[in-house]
């Protein structure tokens, strides 16, 4: 049992890794010119194609043959991939504006978001550590974000983008845990990113034509394609059994210092001590929410 949650830690926290080198690599992009259609496009994409290669040369076991997606089920899953191609607009834009620490500390308030969402579904009140949990999530977003010592200076639009964008995040989470569960992943996966990459493309049709630069592909595409659409969620459908949501959560938000540490190192930004100290407040809050929870190990 030991060994079988020490695998799946390690899974998600590679998922978790991989998801926090996203951004880094989306403000490199941006740094050789690249647009946030030609980001985003390349990374569905690539992603689509990639998870439809797996899918179609994966071998199915018989006993998962009888959960193959029927019509409605798929139209469920396309549609909720939608929100899943929405975060990455919202939160590629937001990195525009502010630097990747502020980013992904504004897209992680899904964690308090997610909560709300829940009460009101289930309409039953959180319980009072969830609640303090809260508090101490927007305590360390205000110290992650600045706010005290550049009041001045915020970046209220990319401040926007990043809300809208956990606002996404949010959906998406909520449809990764609810929707059509019995479904093969890889499938549920595939049919996720097919919806987001048809928003993607409704929203930036405009831009598909000749100043799209299809250098993007090869440059940044494969990596976050690979990064984003492709190696987490495999990686987290198979540690997330293992460990049990709780525990699972509590690694996922490596993300968080995994990002800011790459943002640091290869786009050089700047974060002081009261932002890491935002940081670890967030950090402890997601401990204190899923601590508690029960891990259904197998």
């Amino acid at each position: 049992m030991k060994n079988s949650v020490l695998k799946g830690s390690a899974f998600i926290a590679l998922g978790a890794c991989s998801y926090g080198m996203l951004a880094t690599f989306v403000k490199l992009a941006y740094r050789e010119g690249f647009s946030l259609a030609e980001v985003t496009v390349s990374q569905f994409g690539l992603g689509f194609l990639g998870l439809l290669i797996l899918t179609l040369f994966r071998k199915q076991k018989p006993a998962t043959a009888a959960k193959t997606p029927g019509t409605k089920g798929i139209m469920r899953l396309i549609m909720a991939g939608i929100s899943l191609g929405l975060t990455s607009v919202f939160f590629y834009q937001a990195v525009q504006y502010v630097p990747v620490s502020i980013g992904i500390v504004l897209l992680m308030q899904t964690v308090w978001i997610s909560m709300v969402l829940e009460a009101i579904l289930h309409k039953k009140l959180p319980g009072l550590r969830k609640i303090m949990s809260v508090f101490v999530i927007l305590g360390g977003t205000i110290l992650a974000t600045g706010m005290f010592e550049q009041s001045a200076g915020i970046n209220w639009v990319g401040l926007g983008w990043g809300v809208m964008a956990a606002l996404s995040y949010t959906a998406s989470m909520y449809s990764s845990n609810n929707v059509e569960l019995g479904f093969p992943p890889l499938k549920r996966s595939l049919y996720m990113i097919t919806g987001g990459l048809i928003i993607i493309i409704l929203v930036f049709h405009s831009s598909l034509n000749s100043e799209f630069s299809c250098k993007i592909f090869m440059r940044w595409g494969l990596f976050l394609s690979l990064f984003g659409t492709i190696i987490p969620p495999l990686l987290f459908t198979r540690g997330m059994p293992l460990t049990g949501m709780g525990l699972g959560a509590i690694i996922a938000s490596m993300e968080i210092p995994v990002s800011i540490i790459m943002a640091s190192i290869l786009l050089k930004e700047y974060v002081g001590w009261l932002q890491w100290l935002g940081v670890v407040f967030i950090l402890l809050a997601v401990v204190l929410m899923n601590v508690g929870k029960k891990m259904q190990v197998h």
